[in-house]
């Protein structure tokens, strides 16, 4: 795997060792896409797409993100910077558990975070803005950490769901495409480090802070 440039001293060995673990697994859990529809919100119905469905066979992958996948507020979702939002399949126990714990009903499957890619090996703190994902037939490039709203909580059954995103960190990473090409399930795919200079993880801590 192609390293790029790492950092010096410490900070070299770290992003190094990090770099060690993601290359065990990391792969494709399931490609997701939704077109626009109602979502009941207590705020009244509103357009959304954030409900994904799994989709099977090899998907194109364009500019704006994932063919057949839309976003019906663009201010906030979608463009070339948010072209595609990704998630690690690591979380979903946690979001299961405390959905449990609300009494909400009904099972929660890939897409249910409202990712277009649910991911394995792959997590907030290891991920940088600029890092690459090299995938067979195409490439994507982290851009950002997604920020929670309202239509989160709709879409997760309870009220306190988008609290628990920025308390957990669990936020998930929008991309922005690299490379044109395709995607399917079950992928494995390359980390390419970039400068490693702003940290997913980090970076969503410090928005949500200033949003407190």
């Amino acid at each position: 795997m192609a390293r790029g440039r790492l950092p010096s001293g410490s900070s070299r060995r770290y992003c190094e060792a990090l770099l060690c673990l993601v290359e065990a697994v990391i792969r494709v859990v399931s490609v997701n896409t939704a077109a626009v529809q109602d979502l009941s919100t207590p705020k009244g119905v509103v357009r959304s797409a954030i409900c994904k469905q799994a989709r099977d066979g090899r998907i194109a992958v364009g500019e704006l993100g994932l063919a057949g996948d839309e976003q019906a507020d663009p201010r906030y979702h979608g463009g070339p910077g948010k072209a595609i939002y990704a998630y690690p399949q690591e979380h979903y126990e946690f979001w299961r558990t405390v959905r449990g714990q609300a009494k909400v009903t009904g099972e929660l499957l890939p897409g249910g975070l409202g990712e277009n890619l649910t991911l394995l090996g792959l997590q907030e703190h290891q991920v940088w803005q600029g890092d690459v994902l090299r995938f067979p037939d195409c490439e994507l490039i982290v851009s950002e950490p997604r920020e929670p709203c309202f239509k989160f909580n709709a879409v997760m059954g309870f009220s306190q769901a988008a609290k628990l995103m920025v308390q957990s960190g669990y936020c998930g990473f929008y991309l922005a495409v690299k490379r044109s090409g395709t995607l399917a399930a079950g992928e494995a795919f390359e980390l390419l480090p970039g400068p490693r200079e702003l940290g997913v993880r980090e970076w969503f801590k410090a928005k949500m802070s200033r949003k407190a």
